[in-house]
């Protein structure tokens, strides 16, 4: 999930990153170094008790103050559960908020239901007034339907003062980093929200349910990208493909094809029905029937056979036919 808000945020004037971790802090490390490499300078800030997500911010001060110094630049701050987020989404924020005079500036969406959300409270000229977290808003505003979407950009050299402002006296006794508005209207600054063009980008995955809904949408925006490359998915809906997979034009998937890790799939392949791979090389015009591979490299022109599992190294020939019914050891 956090490659893909690593690369919405891959914004050329995005200089570093600072990764607030808490449970699981030593395989969040590994996978955001892996995926940043050398492309980004990467910071990481320990959370080990967890009071919300304006201490989350507080926990990365000292992490963030060593990367801009001195510096009038600002601090982009995105939740970790946001996988639709797109990069275009952020560049519109970012422009919104380097054109206006604004201390801060929320991103913000207009949903159905906007049951657990942060509510947007405007003021009579448009600015951001405050953000009420539905726990503590009264009917009136839990009417509203512009939510917060804990995506915002803050001036570095006032984030430090405006977070040493907010308590904990709230429904959840946490330090809401939404309270960070008040303290900077309080403190004399303008903040403001811009809303987002699709809310569903913005969309948040606490709960196996929403995890299933987001894994959809991704699903779909990945078929959708390879298909107007030129590769044929017979039935998109049962066809799935990680997003490190790499597809050729002309490459054919019948339906339930599983295709997992780094695979790679040379021009003129036809894999499935039923295929799952992972981590295995196709070559051109292979064709792999209801196969499942893991760490295999298939030939060009070969031909693997219904009910074919190819263990991890298991290589098929270039040309070579493999009946079905079999296993391939490594």
């Amino acid at each position: 999930m956090i490659d893909y808000i690593l690369d919405a945020v891959d914004h050329g004037s995005v200089t570093a990153t600072v990764v607030v971790v808490g449970h699981g802090a030593t395989w969040v490390e590994k996978e955001v170094r892996a995926h940043l490499g050398n492309h980004r300078r990467v910071a990481f800030a320990g959370q080990a008790e967890q009071l919300g997500t304006g201490h989350a911010v507080t926990v990365a001060l000292g992490a963030i103050d060593d990367v801009l110094g001195d510096s009038e630049g600002d601090v982009l701050i995105v939740p970790g559960d946001t996988p639709l987020l797109r990069q275009g989404t952020i560049d519109m924020l970012l422009a919104a908020h380097e054109a206006s005079d604004a201390a801060l500036t929320v991103l913000s969406a207009v949903v159905d239901d906007p049951t657990g959300y942060g509510r947007i409270v405007r003021d009579r000229d448009g600015s951001l007034a405050a953000i009420v977290e539905d726990r503590d808003a009264n009917p009136e505003i839990r009417a509203v339907r512009e939510v917060n979407t804990a995506i915002m950009v803050v001036r570095h050299h006032l984030l430090g003062p405006a977070l040493r402002r907010i308590g904990r006296t709230n429904a959840q006794r946490e330090y809401y980093l939404t309270d960070v508005v008040a303290a900077l209207r309080d403190m004399g600054y303008n903040t403001r929200a811009v809303v987002a063009d699709d809310a569903t980008e913005t969309a948040g995955v606490n709960d196996r349910l929403q995890l299933a809904r987001v894994e959809h949408e991704l699903r779909r925006r990945i078929n959708e990208r390879w298909m107007t490359r030129g590769v044929t998915m017979w039935d998109p809906a049962t066809t799935y493909v990680d997003a490190d997979v790499e597809l050729a034009a002309d490459v054919s998937l019948a339906p339930g094809t599983v295709l997992k890790g780094h695979c790679v799939v040379s021009a003129g392949a036809h894999l499935g029905p039923h295929c799952v791979l992972r981590d295995t090389v196709v070559g051109e015009r292979a064709r792999v029937a209801t196969v499942e591979a893991t760490g295999a490299t298939i030939g060009a022109d070969a031909v693997v056979s219904a009910f074919v599992v190819l263990d991890h190294g298991a290589v098929v020939a270039p040309g070579e036919t493999v009946p079905a019914f079999t296993r391939r050891p490594s």
